[in-house]
């Protein structure tokens, strides 16, 4: 039986840079983010998963969110529904104990290891084409 995820996160971008992180047992940079947890909407995971991961606040800047479909092989496929809102934040970056790194990456000088959602939501919000 297939499972589903719904999961939800930030996209952080200032001066044509993308922040993107490593964490958990993934070895490929992707935005912050996580599943949704009971009793929360969309926005206030991908709050809460901000301050979790890089330990700072956001503001949400669209409240309209661009919603993709991935799938996650291994063990049992998985059907991955992710909701990424374009955001800012407050205050300096103190990353979370899952996170094993973060960068600042220019938008148009992209790693070839990224998650498969971050060109298609950064052409979403046309941060590229």
């Amino acid at each position: 039986m297939k499972k589903v995820i719904i999961a939800s996160g930030p996209v952080i971008v200032r001066d044509k840079k993308v922040l993107l992180n490593k964490s958990g047992s993934d070895d490929f940079w992707k935005f912050c983010g996580g599943k949704v947890e009971k009793n929360e909407n969309l926005e206030e995971t991908a709050t809460r998963e901000f301050r979790e991961e890089m330990g700072a606040e956001i503001k949400i800047l669209n409240k309209k969110p661009f919603i993709i479909h991935v799938k996650k092989l291994g063990d049992e496929e998985k059907d991955v529904l992710l909701a990424h809102y374009l955001a800012d934040f407050e205050g300096k970056i103190k990353a979370g104990k899952e996170v094993i790194e973060w960068k600042w990456f220019n938008v148009n000088d992209l790693p070839t290891d990224i998650a498969p959602n971050i060109i298609p939501t950064l052409r979403y919000f046309e941060y590229i084409k």
